[in-house]
């Protein structure tokens, strides 16, 4: 039954964070990411702006996941999970396109074999980006398109990759991974010393949940928010009920923020560390993306300026008058066919979507 609050519908009735995963996701797994990592993840900057921090309020430090390989955070989970395995063993993952080009670029540098699923709705630079790793990977290297209003991906993923032998690297749920991802906020906490607040983009919480355990150990007194779209909100949802909940196809233009669900793992480790989980519409999210594009000049996708359009609600209300923030821009790849829309979006008078 659909609940009447959103399109979220909680599939699977009163599945509860199982907090037994905690221990397979703590910060010495984030640092051993951090040492595997080095030499082939790009340490990203972190910018501040005076604009910025005179809009909000507030000091603000910004983390560059658009400049990181394949433009987004996800390749430091990827190549984390990938180098775990013994060398001749090739992989799956199903992705809407940040993972998929991310194990892309992670297997032809390893030499394995790849088979990424997307949506054939996926954003064609994404698609495109994802194919031109591949050519470098090895034979059997592949993409396979499904059509996401009939197919689920993770069945058709777990086929292929039962048939051919390959194994599954998810695109959040999974301990490398999260581990992986981890490491931005590593960076981040490294270079501005602790910080009040971090928002970070929310999709499936991979992200988050990294940087929450990195948080909950490197910097205590900091509050890690989750951002997610109104309209995808499951992971709110779930945040505040303490039961899973799921979001089909959400109409959203954060692309990255369209995974149905939590995972086990991320869904433990935001219940267990994560101290509130906020919504930003459709609008608000293509006002932070145009504030980026004009104002800081980066290029960032919607679902990488999800932290900064929280940031920009939140400071409404004046609970970060005076903070220090840490915000995480997730991810730059911009399909430029969609840059009259958002411009559109940003200009529409209302945030009520």
């Amino acid at each position: 039954m659909t609940d009447p609050k959103s399109n979220a519908v909680p599939v699977v009735p009163r599945v509860e964070p199982d907090r037994s995963l905690l221990p397979q996701i703590q910060i010495e797994d984030v640092r051993r990411a951090a040492t595997c990592l080095q030499e082939h993840a790009h340490r990203t900057p972190v910018i501040t702006s005076r604009t910025l921090d005179d809009r909000v309020g507030a000091e603000v430090f910004v983390k560059c996941e658009n400049f990181q390989r394949v433009g987004a955070f996800k390749f430091r989970g990827a190549y984390n999970a990938l180098a775990q395995l013994e060398p001749e063993v090739g992989v799956l993952t199903y992705s809407s396109g940040n993972h998929a080009q991310a194990v892309a670029l992670a297997a032809a540098e390893l030499g394995r074999q790849a088979v990424i699923v997307m949506p054939n709705n996926a954003p064609a630079i994404k698609r495109q980006a994802t194919s031109h790793y591949l050519a470098r990977a090895k034979t059997g290297s592949r993409v396979v398109l499904y059509d996401p209003s009939t197919t689920v991906r993770e069945t058709l993923g777990h086929e292929i990759a039962a048939h051919e032998g390959l194994v599954v690297i998810p695109p959040y749920d999974h301990p490398h991974v999260i581990a992986g991802q981890g490491t931005a906020a590593l960076e981040l906490f490294a270079e501005t010393g602790s910080l009040d607040f971090l928002l970070v983009p929310c999709g499936g919480g991979g992200l988050l949940s990294g940087s929450a355990v990195t948080a909950a150990s490197v910097a205590p007194g900091c509050q890690v928010m989750g951002v997610e779209p109104k309209c995808a909100d499951d992971a709110t949802r779930s945040f505040e009920t303490g039961h899973l909940h799921r979001v089909y196809q959400p109409p959203t233009i954060a692309d990255g923020a369209r995974t149905p669900s939590l995972g086990k793992y991320t869904f433990a480790v935001i219940t267990e560390h994560v101290a509130a989980m906020h919504t930003v519409s459709e609008t608000e999210i293509a006002r932070a993306t145009l504030f980026a594009w004009e104002r800081l000049k980066l290029v960032v996708e919607p679902s990488g300026a999800l932290g900064l359009a929280g940031l920009f609600k939140l400071a409404q209300s004046h609970i970060l008058d005076d903070q220090r923030i840490g915000i995480i821009i997730s991810g730059g790849n911009m399909d430029p066919s969609l840059v009259g829309a958002i411009v559109t979006r940003a200009e529409a008078s209302t945030t009520d979507e």
